[in-house]
């Protein structure tokens, strides 16, 4: 029992840590994209609010320990394996660099393990659609409709200003939207680890069902957890949201930010796990498109729209067969240990890639006869 609690609690970890190198680019590829902060500064300021975010709230991780699944007959070993199967399709889209949603990849692999272990009866159906499946289709229209009326607003203000001063100026107002954007991703994404590690120790029963904040502990390791992750950075996603959806100038990156900080604000003060991907995702489409319809490449955006319907599948199918290599003899350290592999090939892949993308950056052209 006791080894399995460990190794839930250093799963658990892991994806929160891959949950902040996945979501870097949430808080920060506006700001990286449009010049407001250098890369490097961007990923630390991102990494210092992410952990400070974390803090604030613990509504969601209410939701993610007692409000989808029954909590009575979760056992460790669901939880790990629901664990691997969201880390499994959260390091697939990374390397692809696609920005899914880490949330439904955590949500739908703990139901596929779960419903695998206890059948469907152990999803909370009301809980799931109240809590998860309706916010989520909301919230990434309310960020393209938020951002849109913000942009709106903005470019009457700045109708009869010089460009170059009103980039000027909000260059510098994208320090307080960007940051208010990674403390608010802080506040929503940490706070799903904790309730996965709470809801391992209510199955452990080192915790009541009917805890009203996780434990210290627990909230300083996984604020720590995503706070490293985010300064890991996930560049490729960075170049996705920032560069490939839209091309932004900073007052549309000023709007879309705003947009999504305030809308990941109030879903997390209800306990609605969100994906904070989505939400950004929307705002950018919100804001690029206010100025110029075709400035929206939306062959990329159905591309992340069917990331987006793939996610809780296909991390609930890991999950489901993560779960039954769990009822093998020694099933827990396999699980545990195929995490370590899949994640070393995951980094291992990208490391190699990035080497020959270097080389060939810097190889001469040869000329054409």
């Amino acid at each position: 029992m006791e080894f399995t609690l460990y190794a839930v609690v250093a799963v658990a970890l892991f994806f929160d840590f891959t949950n902040g190198f996945h979501d870097t680019a949430n808080s920060i590829a506006t700001s990286v994209s449009t010049k407001a902060l250098s890369p490097r500064l961007a990923v630390l300021s991102s990494a210092i609010l992410n952990f400070l975010g974390a803090f604030v709230s613990f509504a969601v991780a209410a939701t993610i320990a007692k409000g989808i699944l029954d909590q009575e007959v979760i056992t460790l070993d669901i939880v790990l394996a629901g664990l691997v199967g969201a880390i499994t399709w959260n390091l697939i889209t990374w390397y692809i660099g696609l920005p899914s949603s880490s949330s439904h990849a955590l949500i739908g692999g703990m139901i596929g393990s779960a419903v695998a272990a206890e059948g469907w009866g152990v999803v909370k159906w009301d809980g799931l659609k109240d809590k998860v499946l309706v916010p989520s289709l909301l919230a990434p229209f309310l960020g393209i409709v938020v951002a849109a009326a913000l942009m709106i607003g903005v470019l009457w203000i700045i109708r009869r200003r010089s460009p170059s001063r009103v980039n000027r100026v909000f260059r510098r107002l994208q320090l307080v939207s960007g940051g208010f954007v990674a403390f608010t991703h802080g506040t929503n994404d940490a706070q799903k680890t904790m309730g996965i590690i709470s809801l391992a120790l209510v199955a452990s029963g080192h915790l009541s069902p009917d805890f009203s904040r996780p434990p210290t502990w627990v909230i300083v390791s996984s604020a720590a957890a995503m706070g490293v992750g985010t300064y890991a950075g996930g560049w490729r996603i960075i170049k996705t949201l920032g560069t490939r959806i839209a091309k932004l100038e900073p007052p549309q990156g000023f709007a879309a930010q705003t947009a999504c900080a305030s809308i990941l604000w109030t879903t997390a003060h209800y306990g609605f796990p969100v994906s904070t991907t989505q939400v950004i995702t929307g705002s950018v489409l919100g804001a690029g498109a206010t100025t110029r319809f075709s400035a929206v490449r939306w062959g990329v955006a159905g591309n992340i729209l069917v990331a987006w319907v793939l996610t809780i599948p296909c991390a609930g199918l890991v999950g489901a067969l993560m779960e039954s290599l769990t009822r093998l003899p020694g099933g827990v350290a396999i699980v545990a240990l195929l995490t370590a592999a899949i994640a070393a090939t995951a980094f291992l892949g990208r490391n190699i890639q990035g080497r020959r993308l270097r080389a060939a950056a810097a190889a001469p052209a040869i000329p054409h006869a």
